[in-house]
């Protein structure tokens, strides 16, 4: 009957195994040989095989004992991440951390800074949305995310807690071979209107009436940052973007910084939040990442963020 099989059988199985003696896993376990003998006889009455070949000075896995061996040391496995997961609740620690992430977050700092998390919470199970827009709003108010960190928009609840973050420069770039790179500057709101916009979108319901920064009278709409960069890239548009996500870019002469006089067909900076939702705080892990997440960004380890809150002086 399999409802007699224990952890302990499978653990004294593999120290046999280990330690190729009954006498070997006595010793590492800290118990008398015939422990060891009765719990291994145990075993394979419960599993209605023989593990080990006798006949010898040595007891040998058999055919049975090797397969079954493999499945043990999964399933030790597998308990000792539920020990290690229980033990992480009971500390205050998020059985897993779901995180919506906007796209205009710099990459590289949110990869160390999880790699930081994984490394202080090695058990920890993690989702990661990155999208853009009001998206990760969106995934705290669907109950999918615990944590976002996002832009605030004027049509979002008021049911969600936010922390700044920082706030991220962008930039009207076009590619160098783009026609607007060749105009003269400062460019006029109509010189702008004759050229494609590349304008990000989502199906969010929270920026379903955000037009901010869209001037052109023809307009291609992309769903993510990294697509719409490759069409900036082969000059199929211009755009507002990411100082951090094109300066590469710029400093190679791929793609030019577009001097605009109307001050409303750019945006100049996107404030970032850590948002939540109200009454359900992050728990520690949740609450670890927000903090080495400032500390980066207090750092200088992304190009064009700002930690100043919106109205400081700069």
């Amino acid at each position: 009957m399999l409802d007699r099989l224990t952890l302990d059988q499978l653990r004294v199985l593999a120290a046999v195994a280990d330690g190729q003696s009954f006498s070997a896993a006595a010793r590492r376990l800290g118990r008398v040989q015939s422990a060891i003998s009765q719990s291994v006889q145990a075993l394979e009455a419960t599993l209605e095989v023989r593990l080990f070949d006798r006949s010898g000075k040595t007891p040998k896995l058999t055919d049975a004992g090797r397969a079954i061996l493999a499945d043990a040391r999964r399933l030790l496995q597998d308990a000792e991440l539920i020990r290690a997961r229980a033990a992480s609740i009971a500390a205050d620690v998020e059985p897993e951390l779901s995180l919506a992430i906007d796209s205009i977050f710099p990459n590289a700092l949110l990869m160390a800074s999880l790699k930081g998390l994984s490394e202080v919470h090695p058990c920890l199970p993690v989702t990661l949305f990155t999208e853009g827009l009001g998206a990760p709003e969106q995934r705290l108010l669907d109950g999918v995310a615990r944590l976002a960190v996002c832009s605030r928009f004027p049509s979002v609840a008021e049911n969600l807690e936010r922390e700044f973050l920082a706030r991220v420069e962008t930039v009207p770039v076009a590619a160098a071979h783009h026609p607007l790179a060749g105009e003269t500057a400062p460019l006029e709101r109509e010189v702008l209107e004759r050229h494609v916009q590349l304008v990000l979108t989502d199906r969010s319901p929270i920026t379903s009436n955000i037009t901010g920064g869209v001037v052109s009278r023809r307009i291609w709409r992309f769903a993510d940052l990294a697509t719409r960069l490759e069409y900036l890239l082969a000059g199929f548009g211009w755009c507002n973007m990411p100082l951090h996500m094109v300066a590469d870019h710029l400093a190679d002469g791929r793609l030019k910084k577009l001097e605009i006089r109307d001050s409303s067909a750019r945006l100049f900076e996107l404030p970032l939040f850590a948002a939540y939702e109200r009454g359900r705080t992050p728990g520690r892990a949740g609450r670890w990442l927000v903090e080495d997440i400032r500390r980066r960004l207090a750092a200088g380890e992304a190009v064009g963020i700002r930690v100043e809150p919106p109205g400081a002086c700069s």
